[in-house]
């Protein structure tokens, strides 16, 4: 019988996931316009944002090792059933009373709270769910969702943003957050906790498994100079949103209808990528050559991006995201390929902090550069830097990357 990717258990984590995604598109283009015309404000916009990666800081060390020995699968369901029903209580609230910025950041920190524990549960288990020998074809899919369904949210949550208000869209987020809980709750995966004979839960072994992980990523240089240039330019690109919003709020003959279609062509890019990505495979020895031109290409397309009349601006997205996709999921599969299996929380967890301190440490600065900057040279700036980070991690360190990117195998346990 051939072999395929769609599987129950893959098919119920892929519609989980558009639910989930379908949900945050829509709440958090709201939210983001929502911030802005309240305060009038790029750096309070950029303040909101830190505050909200906190969480993903924090959270990610202290409960990658407990997750790396229990079942993932609750975590997953019990994430997003209470964001669901947070959410609710935001649209709700919102519905009777005022914006109020104070509220808004102590409400947003909760709401990462929860959300740190479903994004490292959703990154553990889902390598779990893709049949061995499709992790490519896999983490294509899942790249292509967001994608796909932000140029359909995207232009809705604009339409419902003008008409209905963000209580609304906060509403509808609650209900998808919740029917994606119902849809993880049927996915049937064996997990068992892992602890020895006459072992516990105790602040020792916690040590114990963080020391192990240290240990293991001293010796993968390959590793950590792919997870030093993600977080840089992942960091960048989180400070560069505002500055897109502010840009096209306050350029004449722009707006936010403008800014949703982005998406459309970051979607149409993105959706061709997918397709040849996902019938065509790279043979290995190319991979990391075809990895890192793409991620100069993709930085050059970031530098000139607001320079552009709006229909290159388009192009440029749509140009990005073809290349981008496939680098993505070639890089994504590479990664979880060469991981230890016992060893994924924790090391997705040590990325997890990479990005979130840099997109913390970014969009306070590109925030606070938008305030005496022109927001088109904050993002060129942005971009730069990306672009001489990536020659100092991954091409400098390019013999380790390649073996990442090479292997066929996981690497030994630490």
């Amino acid at each position: 019988m051939k072999k395929t990717l769609w599987t129950p258990n893959f098919v119920r984590v892929t519609a989980a996931t558009v639910l989930g995604a379908a949900g945050g598109i829509a709440g958090g283009f709201a939210l983001s316009f929502l911030v802005f015309d309240e305060t009038g404000s790029t750096f309070a916009a950029a303040l909101s944002y830190a505050v909200q990666l906190v969480p993903y800081f924090l959270i990610p060390l202290f409960a990658a090792p407990w997750m790396d020995r229990l079942p993932r699968k609750p975590f997953l369901v019990g994430g997003d059933l209470l964001n669901g029903l947070l959410y609710g209580l935001a649209g709700l609230y919102l519905l009777f009373f005022r914006f109020s910025y104070g509220g808004y950041l102590v409400f947003s920190l909760l709401l990462s709270s929860l959300g740190a524990f479903d994004e490292l549960a959703y990154n553990s288990i889902y390598p779990k769910l893709i049949p061995e020998g499709m992790e490519e074809q896999g983490y294509t899919v899942s790249s292509m969702l967001y994608p796909v369904l932000k140029v359909v949210m995207t232009p809705l949550a604009a339409l419902l943003y003008e008409h209905t208000g963000v209580a609304c869209l906060l509403l509808l987020q609650a209900g998808l957050s919740l029917l994606a809980a119902a849809v993880e709750s049927r996915i049937r995966i064996r997990e068992s906790r892992r602890l020895g004979e006459g072992e516990r839960f105790s602040f020792a072994l916690w040590r114990r498994d963080i020391r192990e992980a240290v240990r293991y990523l001293r010796r993968e240089r390959g590793l950590r100079s792919l997870y030093g240039y993600m977080a840089v330019t992942n960091g960048v690109g989180s400070g560069c949103s505002p500055l897109l919003v502010a840009f096209f709020r306050t350029t004449p003959g722009l707006g936010a209808a403008l800014y949703s279609l982005f998406s459309v062509a970051e979607f149409i890019g993105r959706s061709l990528g997918g397709a040849v990505q996902y019938r065509l495979r790279l043979p290995s020895k190319r991979k990391f050559g075809f990895a890192f031109g793409v991620y100069q290409f993709y930085e050059a397309m970031d530098a000139c991006l607001l320079w552009l009349p709006y229909p290159l601006m388009l192009a440029n997205r749509a140009l990005a995201g073809f290349l981008g996709i496939q680098s993505a999921a070639m890089r994504q599969a590479a990664v979880q390929r060469y991981l230890p299996e016992s060893l994924r929380a924790r090391i997705g967890a040590f990325e997890s902090m990479c990005v979130t301190a840099s997109c913390c440490l970014f969009g306070l600065l590109l925030g606070a550069l938008g305030e005496v900057l022109p927001y088109r040279l904050c993002v060129t700036l942005g971009a730069a830097l990306s672009m001489a980070v990536c020659w100092l991690t991954v091409w400098k360190n390019r013999d380790g990357v390649r073996a990442v990117y090479e292997a066929e195998t996981p690497s030994r346990e630490a």
